[in-house]
């Protein structure tokens, strides 16, 4: 099983109760078809690079997962069949990415060095 990160720009016309559920049904079928979610992150309501359907906001979300690569090609015909998905992105993570998606995790990048501390 390949690992593989999707970061999906939701409508932002919808509530904060509407994304979840828009989230949950993408999730649900994820696990339904075998993957397993590593993590999920939202990053709430942003403010987009360029308008994207005369909208210039979006309501992001990031999920990391685990899954059979024929499993994709279904996840990405749901996300263009809802119409409440402006736009999505689905990478394949290599070793690199997953050590580094782990150490984030982690809090390992939160941490200030020591000579900051000392100057505060």
């Amino acid at each position: 099983m390949q690992q593989y990160e999707t970061v999906i720009i939701l409508t932002p016309l919808l509530s904060d109760d509407a994304a979840k559920e828009v989230i949950a049904k993408f999730s649900k079928i994820l696990t339904d078809n075998g993957a397993e979610i590593v993590q999920e992150d939202n990053w709430g309501l942003r403010k987009l690079a360029y308008p994207i359907q005369k909208k210039s906001t979006g309501y992001y979300h990031l999920t990391e997962f685990r899954a059979p690569g024929e499993l994709i090609n279904k996840l990405e015909i749901e996300y263009k069949r809802d119409e409440r998905v402006m736009r999505f992105l689905t990478i394949a993570l290599d070793k690199h990415a997953i050590a580094y998606n782990e150490k984030k995790r982690s809090g390992a990048f939160n941490k200030k060095p020591k000579t900051e501390e000392a100057a505060a």
